[in-house]
């Protein structure tokens, strides 16, 4: 199967116009958190998330190339992809600053079957096996097999037209 194609021809739109139309599509919010190698942890808010296969169970989200995070979630074997539920905007935001402080000083979270951060009163969340990465455009895309997952049904949290809104009464 041939995998790559020709280039596409001219855009008659330049990156704001791109940006703004991508906002109307109203995405999940999730944070992905991983242990670096001094045990500490990491993590990043990331609307990129979506399914790809139940059989094996796999999903994918991506990561600019400039992130300074990149390397660790590029060598990492595991990841928890945490599906924010509609209370959390604040975990979303925490997550989405760099900052100096630990983004993980007073939250409360579970430690997954690998040691990584489970963000307490997440909707769903998935432990993932790092399968593949693939760089693309100013982004990798990385996929992960599911080893575990939980739910935990209740309004998610939602980002559209750079705000944040919700599927249901939080």
């Amino acid at each position: 199967m041939n995998t790559r194609s020709p280039r596409a021809i001219a855009r008659g739109f330049d990156s704001a116009h791109f940006r703004q139309a991508l906002s109307q599509f109203a995405t999940g919010v999730t944070v992905i958190t991983t242990r670096l190698a001094d045990g500490s942890f990491r993590g990043l808010t990331a609307s990129s998330f979506n399914s790809v296969s139940l059989d094996p169970p796999l999903v994918l989200w991506s990561l600019g190339v400039g992130a300074n995070s990149l390397p660790v979630f590029s060598g990492n074997s595991h990841y928890v992809i945490n599906i924010l539920a509609a209370g959390q905007q604040d975990l979303a935001m925490r997550f989405s600053r760099r900052t100096e402080t630990d983004p993980f000083d007073g939250i409360d979270y579970e430690l997954s079957r690998t040691g990584l951060p489970i963000l307490k009163g997440a909707a769903a969340w998935f432990e993932c096996h790092n399968r593949s990465r693939y760089p693309e455009g100013d982004h990798v895309i990385f996929v992960g097999e599911v080893e575990e997952c939980d739910v935990q049904p209740q309004a998610g949290l939602l980002f559209h037209g750079g705000r944040f809104g919700t599927t249901g009464p939080a």
